[in-house]
């Protein structure tokens, strides 16, 4: 699977129903650089939406993001658990799971 760049237009279809990794990134953001080869490596493996906040501000406010990269694991049920900071591949894995 691609990993899809979302915006606040699409975001909702996006992860409606769905079990959904969502990355808040940062261009500038050097943790969440150190975070992409990680995503990379998983994105067969999950579905992955990238949303960049400096140009998705509301969404970052809808769901309380205030830190860089925070990652939001949607599920299916409309629940999420989420995660600031650096993970690797394995441990996003296991976050994705519980």
């Amino acid at each position: 699977m691609e990993i899809i760049y979302g915006n606040s237009e699409n975001f909702e279809k996006l992860i409606n129903g769905k079990n959904i990794l969502v990355d808040f990134y940062a261009t500038w953001c050097g943790p969440c650089k150190m975070l992409a080869p990680e995503l990379e490596k998983i994105k067969n493996r999950i579905q992955i939406v990238k949303i960049d906040v400096d140009n998705n501000i509301e969404l970052c406010k809808k769901y309380g993001v205030m830190s860089v990269p925070t990652l939001i694991n949607f599920k299916a049920d409309g629940s999420f658990d989420s995660h600031i900071g650096y993970m690797d591949s394995e441990d996003i894995l296991e976050f994705v799971k519980k």
